[in-house]
């Protein structure tokens, strides 16, 4: 289900008041490959409920470049939506997700291994508030950035 940042807040805390588990990641999911679906199947495996952010369109091009993204925000967030392991995507426009972590205080904040504790945005937002940071191996060689450079050669 695709929902928007003013949503998130009570989201949370419907969750937490059914019992659940709130896993969070986030990132740009332009062009969806094996190394995403991996990494999202694991996140999910650390909670009961796993809740992807997705930079906007504005934000993805402020961070990958006026090229990007791929897809739009609408279609990469059907896909996202589609998986099985993902429960919620939500949509945000800044450049990283804190305030979103900071409105929806999941009790997993997770990245991938191109991260460190130190490096995760809202890490710190998370564990004051009782959660934990959970780094996930990224698959070698699977990243959008050298599926967008492999296409453009060809």
């Amino acid at each position: 289900m695709s929902l928007n940042v003013d949503d998130a807040r009570q989201l949370g805390e419907r969750l937490r008041s059914q019992g659940h588990t709130i896993v969070f990641t986030n990132g740009c999911f332009d062009i969806l490959h094996a190394g995403h679906v991996t990494y999202l199947e694991q996140a999910r495996t650390l909670g009961s409920v796993l809740v992807v952010g997705l930079n906007g369109d504005d934000s993805v091009r402020r961070l990958k470049g006026p090229q990007r993204p791929i897809n739009h925000a609408d279609d990469r967030a059907a896909v996202l939506g589609a998986l099985r392991c993902v429960d919620y995507v939500v949509v945000f426009d800044e450049d990283t997700p804190l305030s979103l972590v900071s409105t929806l205080l999941p009790d997993v904040l997770v990245k991938g291994g191109d991260y460190t504790r130190d490096t995760v945005v809202g890490a710190d937002v998370v564990e004051e508030h009782g959660g934990r940071v959970e780094i996930i191996p990224l698959l070698p060689g699977r990243s959008t950035t050298s599926i967008v450079e492999r296409a453009a050669q060809r």
